[in-house]
């Protein structure tokens, strides 16, 4: 090779070395130019208008409320639907009951050295009997009444009747009116009176209690001791019984109390009750009465499909449970009144204790 083509591809080589170096050069720099734009131009992004940070869970409170009513469980048996101070016997329900606490009216007078009033017997074959728990309000009405008026002659006609009494009851006055059906006499299986919750008063000598004149007393109070006038004057359409102001039925403090206030019939309260006052309602029946009492009212539907019922009932205060003889039960919260003491060894006297102590010890 001559020396003029060595000189020559030595300054090929030097050219294309020098290029590299000049692209590498140029390629770097160009890469540090993207750089520094990026970060010249990047910025802190804020928030979303459309976004908000959610708040921090809290966890529910676990006390309960100062005033909110506790509810516990109170198992009845469902059969105790027909049973109670408030069951609704008519011509559309039948009275189901049975095994009533019956007292003799004229042995409890002689018990009680009461001579004040007596009891006629309608048939001389029955008793005149009454629910035991019925006896002691009858009694202090009538007691009261006297005090009022001094009148002694008021008589009971009409307490428990059998259903068969009841029944010949019935067919005399239809063979009386000559009528198909009695709006004076209930049918037998229907009739208040054979629940021994009612009884009829009477005055001798005439035998004629209308309740008029200084007798309207007891319509005027009879809801003081747990009476109504069971077939008051304009319910006939919804009774199906003429007006018997003679024909009283208990039902309790509280209930005689607002029915009377509010004119209402039995029927028309079950009614009130069942339809408004269910215990799932917004707001149960809540009311007092002349004296303070202070009472909260409502239904709670049988489980007929179970032999128990399960009713909720608050807490810590006094209650009573009741059958309507319809579909379920009234339960009646007595607000302002101390629950009545369960029955235990530390609350019974020492002379029962004892008692109880030598019949354990003799059946041994």
């Amino acid at each position: 090779m001559s020396k003029k083509q060595v000189n020559r591809e030595k300054s090929i080589r030097r050219t294309k070395t020098l290029f590299e170096i000049l692209l590498s050069i140029s390629i770097i720099g160009a890469g540090g130019y993207l750089i520094k734009g990026v970060t010249d131009r990047s910025e802190t992004v804020g928030h979303s208008q459309y976004y908000a940070e959610p708040e921090p869970a809290t966890q529910a409170p676990t006390e309960p409320e100062p005033d909110k009513v506790i509810y516990e469980t109170y198992n009845v048996p469902t059969k105790d639907k027909f049973y109670g101070d408030l069951i609704l016997v008519n011509d559309n329900y039948k009275y189901l009951g049975g095994n009533e606490n019956l007292v003799s009216i004229t042995e409890r007078n002689q018990e009680e050295g009461r001579t004040l009033f007596s009891a006629v017997d309608p048939d001389e074959s029955d008793k005149m009997l009454i629910v035991d728990k019925v006896y002691e309000p009858m009694a202090s009405m009538i007691f009261d009444f006297y005090d009022a008026t001094g009148l002694s002659n008021i008589l009971i006609y009409g307490g428990y009747r059998s259903t068969e009494f009841q029944q010949k009851l019935y067919d005399d006055d239809l063979l009386e009116t000559g009528a198909e059906e009695s709006t004076r006499v209930a049918k037998a299986g229907y009739s208040e009176h054979e629940t021994g919750l009612a009884f009829d008063f009477t005055t001798y000598p005439d035998y004629d209690y209308q309740g008029e004149g200084e007798y309207s007393w007891f319509t005027d109070n009879c809801y003081k001791y747990g009476f109504v006038i069971r077939y008051p004057e304009g319910k006939e359409q919804i009774t199906k019984i003429q007006y018997e102001p003679w024909h009283f039925r208990y039902v309790g403090v509280p209930h005689a109390y607002y029915m009377t206030k509010n004119d209402l019939c039995l029927e028309e309260y079950i009614n009130m009750v069942i339809t408004q006052y269910y215990y799932q309602a917004q707001k149960h029946l809540e009311f007092s009465d002349d004296l303070g009492n202070e009472y909260e009212i409502y239904f709670v539907l049988s489980d007929d499909d179970s032999e128990t019922t399960t009713i909720p009932v608050p807490t810590g205060q006094k209650f009573e449970v009741f059958g309507t003889n319809v579909n379920g039960f009234i339960v009646t919260v007595y607000k302002n009144q101390e629950p009545e003491p369960e029955i235990t060894t530390e609350n019974i006297s020492e002379d029962i204790t004892e008692s109880i102590s030598e019949e354990s010890v003799e059946t041994e």
